[in-house]
């Protein structure tokens, strides 16, 4: 196996895991066989109890694993199913050397962090990258290693040591270490720095790895007395420093690496030259021009409880991106606070108030993502109200489902405060109750998760037409929460259609609304699985009403 490992340094948020998928873009267009490796170095088993705002989203894999969001970036650019196992966090490792511990593995010997931590991160990430992911046969040929956090670190310093003993133990063909820092520019010298780097580097070395190519981050392309620099006081040849500056799109960050061959230094570091060939990158090459040459803006109401990082909804903004460009439309995400939309907040604060609901008015299409607790509820339902009524193109992801469900029974079943028990536990109209296998106790992986079978209920019905399926399909979940069984004939003789169930016919999985053009909730997640270039069907029919909604505005 051969080793790619990418570290951070100077600050986070550099776009790691960006980098790290778009190396294993242009390795696996190279012809080879590529798999990847996070590692979170947070003391949480998994990102499955973490806060959006702090975190980002929790990305949710087949096999129900709730991992980092680099994964998703991993998934998505390299098209791989990936397992929750090539998620390593510190808990993990930490949980499985003490389970040892206590069963007596360890023979009377005192536990340490080494060797017995790092040779626990070893094994694990040795027997990680063995785990096929690209549906074929046997192991990758590359595996990259994604370091979490930034060089310095106190909680990265057992994977650091870790990662020194397995560069040693592989041997230097087997080995690429490729470290991403930061080149400022002071606002007042104009001059591009690269001391940050310098230090940086300076670190990385102490602690025993030694960097083969450096990928530096800048605004602006580096400037060749930069690279000189970094090259005389880093030990890395000018050749092996990457620039990747930044770019209207993600999608150019595969064909900016390939453009300064950075495969062909790779590939030399790890011996694989000769088995390699040339990168095919026209895919990704068309995908990114088309990008930039669109100019048909459409205008999507995302209203949500997490707006305040973005990354919170990193998939779903993924999701209507590749489902956008399959219909030739440049998304133009209106960003929605929940709580916004509420009587409450017209008198708090009526300005706030006005410019959510114009937006809302203004918006082709409203989107309510997942999310967790009662805050901004009554907003959502308010969205959903506005979008039923007004014939808007509305689709509701797992909560957006309980949503709409909830703003129907109480607008056209007038069932009076009709509600979820997670919002309201004593409302006298459950239609969302907690799921009777669910645990109100632990909050670690206790909810339904990853991918499940979902049946259509007719073949006429609109979703099974859009997974070209009259049977059914597989999608990834992550809820505690579902329909209320005994309401379901009630909605549906008011014409909200349950048509995707699970295979006992008592989980509601998908919803559509008779006689509107487009109104969908799904209890899943089809965010998870969108590919650039192979669009979640949901999405994509959203998009395509986006567009059927604007071209009737243009000629109103």
């Amino acid at each position: 196996m051969k080793y790619v490992l990418v570290t951070g340094g100077v600050v986070s948020g550099l776009g790691k895991g960006v980098t790290a998928s778009s190396i294993g873009v242009v390795l696996k267009a190279c012809g080879l066989r590529v798999t990847s490796i996070k590692i979170d170095p947070y003391l949480n088993v998994d990102a499955g109890t973490m806060s959006p705002f702090e975190h980002g989203e929790v990305f949710v894999l087949d096999d129900g694993g709730e991992v980092d969001l680099d994964l998703g970036n991993y998934e998505r650019f390299l098209d791989v199913t990936l397992t929750r196992d090539n998620n390593i966090t510190t808990g993990k490792i930490y949980q499985s050397v003490l389970q040892k511990e206590r069963i007596g593995d360890y023979l009377g010997k005192t536990v340490q962090v080494v060797p017995h931590i790092t040779d626990a991160i070893k094994n694990w990430i040795e027997s990680v990258s063995q785990i096929p992911v690209d549906g074929q046969e046997g192991p990758a040929d590359i595996c990259v290693i994604e370091l979490g956090g930034t060089v310095g670190d106190i909680e990265s310093m057992p994977f650091i040591e870790a990662l020194r003993q397995l560069s040693f133990s592989v041997g230097h063909d087997n080995f690429c270490l490729i470290h991403v820092s930061l080149i400022p520019v002071l606002g007042v010298v104009g001059e591009q720095k690269t001391k940050p780097t310098q230090h940086s580097v300076r670190e990385l070395r102490a602690l025993g790895l030694t960097p083969d190519l450096l990928a530096c981050r800048s605004a602006q392309p580096l400037l060749q007395n930069a690279k000189e620099k970094l090259s005389q006081f880093c030990h890395v040849t000018l050749d092996n420093i990457l620039n990747i500056h930044d770019v209207p799109n993600i999608w150019h960050v595969p064909l900016l690496l390939r453009n300064q061959n950075a495969h062909t230094a790779i590939l030399k570091q790890l011996n694989c030259l000769s088995i390699a060939t040339p990168p095919a990158l026209q895919e990704w090459t068309n995908r990114a021009e088309t990008y930039d040459s669109l100019t048909n803006n459409v205008r999507i109401a995302l209203v949500g409880k997490y707006i305040g990082l973005t990354d919170s909804y990193l998939s779903v903004i993924k999701a209507l991106l590749h489902a956008c460009i399959a219909c030739s439309l440049k998304p133009s995400i209106d960003w929605v606070a929940a709580s916004d939309l509420e009587d409450a907040t017209r008198i708090s604060a009526p300005e706030a108030h006005a410019a959510a609901w114009g937006t809302l008015r203004n918006a082709a299409c409203i989107l309510v993502p997942g999310g967790f607790g009662d805050r901004g509820v009554e907003g959502m339902v308010l969205a959903a109200n506005y979008a039923r009524e007004n014939h808007v193109p509305y689709l509701g992801i797992c909560l957006g489902m309980q949503i709409s469900v909830i703003e129907f029974a109480r607008h056209v079943l007038n069932l009076e405060g009709a509600n979820s028990e997670e919002f309201e536990a004593t409302t006298p109209n459950p239609v969302v109750i907690f799921m009777p296998e669910g645990s109100r106790t632990h909050m670690g992986n206790t909810m339904r998760l990853g991918s499940r079978r979902t049946f259509f209920q007719t073949p006429d019905c609109v979703a099974s037409k859009l997974y070209h399926s009259s049977a059914y399909v597989d999608e990834r979940h992550r809820h505690r929460y579902e329909v209320n069984p005994i309401f379901i004939d009630k909605l549906e003789a008011a014409g909200l259609k349950f048509v995707g169930t699970d295979e006992s016919r008592k989980r509601m999985e998908i919803l559509e609304l008779s006689g509107h053009p487009y109104y969908v909730g799904a209890q899943f997640h089809p965010e998870f699985k969108s590919r650039p270039g192979r669009p979640s069907a949901l999405f994509l029919e959203t998009s395509r009403s986006f567009s059927q909604v604007c071209q009737m505005r243009i000629k109103l």
